[in-house]
Order: C-alpha cells, then sequence, then structure tokens
C-alpha cells in the first residue's frame, strides 16, 4: 500500500470515518472525501445565482457574447476527466476576473474579456477554471474547514460593482465566499497543467496559455488598481507559472486553433462600449467622492453610447437619491428594472427611495423582490421596520433577525431592534435571574442585563421546587423599581425564608416574567 493511501486512512480515522478516500478524477491521486460530488453541485446550484447578482449581475446585453463563452467552455468540458453540469455566464462587472464553483458553475467577468487577444486565450482561462471544479479544488477547501472549525466559515466579503458588497445575507454570504475562494500555489498549478491539457484536446494551442500568464505578470507588475482586486487575489500569476507553462506546452507539442479574428468580432460590441463602462466607473467614484454633478454628466456620457444598458441608469437612480430626489430616483430606477428585471439593486434601492419617501407599503414589493433575487440587510430591516410599524411582530422579527446576519451597522441596529421587539415577549432570554441568601437571612432575586440597552418594567416571580422539579410555591410578582443599565444587576427582596442549610437555596427558581426596553 502506497503512502498516499496510508495518510487517506490516517486522515479517515482522524474525522471518525466521516468521509471516505476516493481518486482525484483529474490527478488520479488519493485523497480524502468528506464532500460527495452530489453535495458540491448542489452546492454550485444553489449559490451560482447569488454569487452573480453579488457582482454586477449577468451581462444581458450580448447575449451572442456569452453564447460564445459558453460554446468556447462546453469544447474544454467535454473532454475534461471529469463530467460535471457545467455552466459558463459572462457578469457585468469591469473587475478582470473569472471563477468557479464547485460542481461545474463559471464565471467571467465582462472586465476580464478586454484584456483577451484571441478565443486560444479564452480557452487557457476556462479551461483553468474548469479544472479547478472538476479537480474538487473548492470542495477541497471546503473540507478543510469543516476539518478545522466543523463548519464552512464565513469571510470578509467585498464586490467591486455594487456598495451592497458586505450587506449581503443569509446563503448570498455563502455564495460570494465562493466564488471568492482562494486556492494554494499547488492547486494554481495543476489547474495550469491540466487546463492547457484540454484545450490540446479541444484543438487550442496551449501556447495561449504561457502568453495569458506572461500579460498577468506584466499587469500585476504594473500595481492596476483593478487587477489588484480581481484575478490575481484569488490566481496569482508568477514567472514560475510562466516557466512551468512553457515547460508543458512543450511536452503538448505546438499546433492548434488561435481563433484571434474569430474573437475580436465576437467581443466587438463589448470593446465598442469600454469607454462607456470606464465613464461609469469614474461616475461611481466621482458619487462616492462626493461629485455628484460630475457623477451624472459621466453617467449620461455612459447612456450616449450604450443607453441599453441599465446600470447606467441605476447610477443616475442612486445620484438622485443622495440628492434627496426619490421621485426622480424611481425614474430612474424604474428603467433600470425595464431594462433588466432580475438584477437586485434597482429593486432595492426603489424600496430605500420608497420608504424614505414615507410609501412604506409601495416600498414592500420591491424589497420583497430584492432579497428574492439577493438577501441584503438594508432590504430585510427595511422589510423589518414596516411590519413593525403595522404590528405583524412575527414578519419583523424573522426580517430583523436576517439582517442581523450582516456584520455592518445596519446589522447591529436590525440586531438591537430584534431584541428590543423580543424583549417583552421573551425576557427570560435576555435577563439573567437567580436566588440569592442575604446575611441577613432574606431571599434576594438577582437580576443581570445582557442586552446592549437599559430595560425597565422588570418583573420577576420566585418560585420554590420539589425533589422531583415540581413547584410547590410561587411568590407573589417582583418588581424592579429602578432602570437595569446595560450589563448591571439589581435586586429584589423576598423575604425571610427560613432555610436549614445553604443547599436547600438549590430548590429555589427566579422567573422573569416582564421587561420592556427603555425609551
Amino acid at each position: 500500500m502506497g503512502k498516499s493511501a496510508d495518510r487517506c486512512i490516517q486522515s479517515v480515522a482522524l474525522v471518525l470515518l466521516l468521509g471516505a478516500c476516493a481518486t482525484n478524477p483529474v490527478t488520479g491521486k488519493k485523497e480524502l472525501h468528506l464532500v460527495s460530488q452530489s453535495q458540491e453541485i448542489a452546492m454550485g446550484e444553489q449559490n451560482y445565482a447569488p454569487a452573480r447578482q453579488s457582482q454586477g449581475g449577468d451581462y444581458v446585453l450580448d447575449p451572442e457574447l456569452t453564447a460564445y463563452v459558453r460554446e468556447v467552455g462546453n469544447k474544454l468540458a467535454a473532454v475534461s476527466d471529469r463530467q460535471l453540469p457545467y455552466e459558463f455566464v459572462v457578469l457585468n462587472d469591469s473587475v478582470p476576473n473569472a471563477w468557479a464553483m464547485p460542481g461545474g458553475k463559471i464565471a467571467f467577468n465582462r472586465g476580464l474579456l478586454y484584456e483577451l487577444n484571441s478565443e486560444a486565450e479564452l480557452a487557457a482561462v476556462l479551461g483553468h477554471e474548469i479544472v479547478h471544479a472538476a479537480a474538487r479544488h473548492g470542495a477541497k477547501s471546503m473540507e478543510r474547514n469543516l476539518l478545522l472549525q466543523g463548519a464552512v466559515a464565513a469571510v470578509g466579503i467585498s464586490s467591486a460593482d455594487s456598495d451592497y458588497g458586505k450587506l449581503l445575507v443569509g446563503g448570498a454570504q455563502i455564495g460570494a465566499q465562493l466564488a471568492s475562494t482562494r486556492y494554494g500555489r499547488d492547486a494554481e498549478l495543476e489547474s495550469d497543467l491540466f487546463g492547457m491539457r484540454y484545450m490540446k484536446r479541444a484543438g487550442y494551442d496551449p501556447r495561449a496559455a504561457i502568453e495569458l500568464q506572461k500579460t498577468f505578470v506584466r499587469l500585476s507588475q504594473g500595481h492596476r488598481t483593478d487587477w489588484l482586486q480581481g484575478l490575481f487575489v484569488s490566481h496569482p500569476p508568477s514567472e514560475s507559472r510562466v516557466a512551468a507553462n512553457e515547460r508543458t506546452a512543450a511536452e503538448l507539442g505546438e499546433g492548434g486553433q488561435w481563433n484571434r479574428e474569430i474573437y475580436l468580432q465576437k467581443t466587438a460590441r463589448l470593446r465598442a462600449a469600454r469607454p462607456a463602462y470606464q465613464a461609469y466607473e469614474e461616475g461611481k467614484r466621482a458619487l462616492s467622492a462626493g461629485d455628484a454633478v460630475k457623477a451624472a454628466a459621466l453617467a449620461q456620457q455612459a447612456i450616449a453610447v450604450e443607453p441599453g444598458e441599465a446600470r447606467f441608469h441605476e447610477l443616475l437612480g442612486d445620484i438622485a437619491l443622495t440628492q434627496k430626489r426619490p421621485d426622480a430616483a424611481l425614474g430612474h430606477y424604474d428603467q433600470a428594472i425595464r431594462l433588466q428585471p432580475d438584477y437586485f439593486k434597482p429593486h432595492v434601492q426603489s424600496g430605500v427611495a420608497l420608504f424614505n419617501a414615507g410609501r412604506k407599503r409601495e416600498a414592500v414589493p420591491f424589497l420583497s423582490r430584492a432579497n428574492a433575487l439577493l438577501p441584503t440587510a438594508p432590504g430585510h430591516y427595511l422589510l423589518g421596520l414596516i411590519a413593525e410599524e403595522q404590528g405583524d411582530w412575527q414578519a419583523a422579527l424573522q426580517n430583523f433577525e436576517v439582517a442581523a446576519g450582516s456584520e455592518s451597522d445596519i446589522g447591529k441596529r436590525a440586531g438591537e431592534r430584534y431584541l428590543r421587539l423580543d424583549l417583552p415577549r421573551n425576557p427570560a432570554r435576555y435577563l439573567q435571574a437567580g436566588p440569592q441568601l442575604g446575611t441577613d437571612g432574606v431571599l434576594y432575586a438577582v437580576v443581570r442585563n445582557s442586552t446592549p440597552f437599559t430595560v425597565q418594567g422588570v418583573t420577576v416571580r420566585v418560585v420554590k421546587l420539589d425533589a422531583s422539579g415540581q413547584v410547590v410555591s410561587r411568590s407573589n410578582p417582583l418588581n424592579l423599581t429602578q432602570d437595569l443599565a446595560a450589563g448591571k444587576s439589581a435586586t429584589a427582596a423576598v423575604g425571610r425564608v427560613p432555610m436549614q442549610d445553604a443547599a436547600e437555596l438549590r430548590q429555589f427558581r427566579v422567573v422573569v416574567e416582564s421587561a420592556r426596553a427603555a425609551q
């Protein structure tokens, strides 16, 4: 039995036979599999759509371009070492990036297509991402987390095309995490090697992968901001990868398609519209810096080049919203929704505009639609506020609880709102209470406030239990006369209770019956 098999057996013992040893379909190596193929596929299917939403949404202006990328991807997938339900999509994101999820869900950013010069280079990127999925690199990352922590850990999430990157909640956080997985050096070299083999099998010249890596190395040395937050983060280029690709190309032999003219033809509309997207990105930066006039001029400049792009109209809506012109904002968001109905941001921004204008009932369908596409803290928080105002406590609590899953200011506000609303209904969840016998022989109820705010109207009752845990007596309600600050404790005297020894104190319990947050 080989060393790899021995290591696999040892790993299985460590996780108490939770997983199984299997052969990697790409490398042929024995390894531990805690995540099954069906689980990989399910993970990808569940998280592909929210991950795409969180990174600009699908690029829908040129369906032929997406069909072309899908066609090249399918050629490579057909000759890969593992058959999965592969999918390929172009994202409307200017950051040069591409990623693969477990189960074969692959995305290619609009911004990366600008940097390529041939179909063969496109095939090099797609082949590389296919290997990440086929060789279980994403699944193995999940498995490492399972072994180390017992669950897939959430990480910091950012999205270059949306202000909502850090406001994702629920399953959207997992989707964004999977899309931003960083692979180790071995996984990158492995994907280069087998990706070039797939290129050769599909009829492409594997030398395109060398040219691609050389381009990436050159761009990385230029410290371009968009690259530093894109492909270079998850797929860092290096001279050693160039050298490794040169050795692989020598082994595979020269020859194969480059299809430069076809690539330039298929990407012609995208390239022609690049100045519009550059104006759009500059407009977003201007708005972020507080220059709404400049932002509006740049948005109009972008629309003049590509009037059908929903993101440009959405930017005009964001500008109007910052200027406290909700009606104007709603008009721009409506146009963005008509151009691309299935992207979350103009829906949630419409909900924000309507809420701020006092048209809260009208905001509900927009916020609900946005959350169905991509759940965010603002979307759920505003729905919680509306439900609370309408007296629907259950819906309010549900929305606040979801929104609180975001590590953001809105998430913190939602968490406190949840506590304030739930406290009167379940005071014992938030106030710890117990009996204490004073030196004077008086029994006291001690109450501690574990919430982050002051509470008032605290009422408790002391009960005595028999040996079987049944209540045999209970005190009258005891009211704390003073407000109880966050993290502080207070006492209420029950009275003198005869006790033979201190052990008898264990028979008493203090039940918190009411409390509310101080206004």
